[in-house]
């Protein structure tokens, strides 16, 4: 049985993996700590956990096997290096930090303590991502030339029922979140993208802030490759009605993902048989396991998590790319009057 410790909950993951931890038959919660200690004394007296109101005190805790991170993205440099340097194991919320540097001290750490380290990056694990990869790989469409991502929420929407939105208002807040939509929610199209058709050669973001709060909650990345292929990675917390899509275009075929009803329809001359017609390819793969079960399962096995941690490193690499990208193009040029 392994025993874990929540550290913080200031990420709206946080409960999710809480429950998913509390319901799995090889581990069990024995204790948190939270860098606000009342909102972490409630969770611990709720879980029947103790609460350390010290880091440094829970995690040099011998019968403590591992943790998950759920801190505000800022703290992971510090909390994942502290917690390898004790020999804990460690499960985070993406991104592993909002700075390739940052992120690859972190996975020195964990590879100097032999600890296993793994990123919940939970579409990359998805039945429908496998297929696509497979059609992509398999030249079904041809030399890619254009994919795109779309993720949707309204978390930052003000309601009658929630005036300032239903995400936390500490997402809101650059120093904590480093960074808005694009640093949390346009992980998965970043990972995703980069899963697909590797690194770009170059990045450039356009960020639009429709609520006006501190950091954009409307974002729009494009990855451009050498072979000149285009990647375009969209999020939004200002979209309650926007699916989650996926479309790719290549010289032989395109496929699109998602739209209203989460099918794969495929369409090109190596697909049907045709130049045009489109197929729905109904014979998915099934889900990987869950972020949490292949972290537990890796610990038990005592392997690294080597793919996932190279996939988030690139992700921390793009994060940052794409966010200086949209400082640098804050002074926009105006269109002239016709």
């Amino acid at each position: 049985m392994l025993r874990l410790a929540l550290l913080s909950f200031w990420h709206v993951h946080a409960y999710d993996y809480a429950r998913e931890a509390e319901n799995h038959p090889g581990t069990e919660v024995v204790a948190v700590w939270d860098e606000v200690p009342t909102r972490g004394r409630a969770e611990a007296e709720e879980r029947g956990a103790y609460f350390y109101q010290d880091l440094d005190e829970l995690l040099s805790q011998p019968e403590i096997d591992g943790v998950i991170v759920t801190t505000p993205t800022v703290a992971h440099r510090n909390v994942i290096a502290a917690a390898a340097r004790a020999g804990k194991h460690v499960f985070t919320e993406k991104v592993i930090a909002p700075t390739l540097l940052e992120t690859e001290e972190i996975v020195a750490a964990a590879d100097r303590a032999g600890i296993v380290l793994f990123v919940s990056l939970p579409r990359l694990y998805a039945g429908y991502t496998r297929a696509i990869k497979e059609v992509i790989d398999g030249g079904m469409l041809g030399d890619v030339t254009y994919l795109r991502v779309r993720v949707s929420h309204d978390g930052a929407l003000r309601t009658e029922r929630n005036p300032e939105g239903w995400l936390p208002s500490h997402f809101f807040d650059r120093e904590e979140a480093a960074g808005g939509v694009l640093t949390d929610f346009g992980c998965h199209p970043l990972y995703l993208i980069r899963y697909f058709l590797g690194m770009p050669g170059s990045v450039s973001a356009s960020y639009g802030r429709i609520t006006g709060r501190e950091v954009e909650d409307n974002a729009v990345v494009t990855l451009r490759y050498p072979s000149g292929a285009l990647g375009v990675a969209e999020a939004t917390f200002v979209g309650g009605y926007s699916p989650f899509e996926i479309e790719a275009h290549g010289t032989k075929g395109s496929l699109l993902f998602g739209i209203t009803d989460h099918a794969l329809r495929l369409c090109g001359e190596r697909i049907s048989g045709v130049e045009v017609g489109w197929v729905v390819k109904d014979d998915l793969p099934v889900d990987l396991p869950s972020p949490f079960e292949q972290w537990v399962d890796h610990v038990r096995r005592g392997t690294p998590a080597n793919e996932n941690v190279r996939i988030a490193t690139d992700l921390s690499a793009l994060v940052e790319a794409a966010n200086s990208s949209a400082v640098e193009s804050l002074e926009e040029k105006p269109i002239a009057d016709g």
